[in-house]
């Protein structure tokens, strides 16, 4: 537990000093396609929906999700994205930003019918990941729909592993603008690993696998 505490200090770390440029990941010009099509499917999935995000980082994600849900309550733990967040254009009562674990979700509200977890999942250590399942389904409605965002590895776009731990965690080195590196947790997980994750608590799974990321979306049993 005293290591994961660990992981989770360097990694809020990590996302504090990066707040300011966290959004330029968004700018690689061979994602742009992805990435658009991303923009059009979120909002899509959760038209009149009230939606739990977890780790919503800066809002970019939230924004989007906001223009269509009822309404988007938006986690993370790091208070210094969370003010970038808040001065994202969003009408007026469509989203509200707070300060939560994402793993435990102490805080949240419960009764969402609807949850979207964007780049959060492959920071999780894989001894977490059970933890944090069980913690999001007892935050949303049955049968609420949830989706899951992330990475997938792609040699020549994607940040090199640099190492990998004896629980089978990747980790990569990543460098600030101003210089300093840190060593940031970061998982690509196979499908039926995905699938096996959520099998628990999902109904009707299914997984949109594209060049750079994957989407999965599933409904609440």
């Amino acid at each position: 537990m005293a290591d994961s505490r660990s992981v989770t200090s360097r990694l809020e770390q990590y996302y504090s000093k990066r707040a300011a440029e966290y959004e330029l990941i968004y700018d690689k010009p061979e994602r742009q396609h992805e990435l658009e099509w991303l923009r059009r499917r979120l909002p899509a999935l959760f038209r009149d929906k009230t939606v739990l995000e977890v780790a919503c980082g800066t809002g970019y994600w939230t924004q989007y999700i906001a223009r269509t849900a009822k309404k988007v309550h938006a986690c993370d733990i790091n208070e210094a994205v969370l003010e970038i967040a808040r001065e994202k254009r969003i009408a007026p009562g469509r989203a509200e930003f707070f300060k939560a674990d994402a793993i435990s979700l102490e805080g949240a509200p419960s009764g969402c019918d609807a949850a979207f977890a964007g780049f959060w999942w492959s920071h999780v250590k894989k001894g977490e990941l059970a933890r944090f399942v069980e913690s999001l389904a007892r935050r949303l409605e049955r049968g609420a729909l949830v989706a899951i965002l992330d990475n997938k590895y792609v040699e020549g776009s994607s940040t090199a592993i640099s190492r990998r731990d004896s629980a089978g965690n990747t980790y990569q080195k990543r460098r600030l603008a101003n210089g300093n590196e840190y060593e940031v947790l970061k998982n690509f997980p196979t499908a039926p690993e995905l699938t096996q994750a959520v099998r628990g608590i999902a109904h009707d799974a299914r997984l949109e696998e594209l060049a750079y990321y994957w989407l999965l979306v599933f409904t609440l049993r």
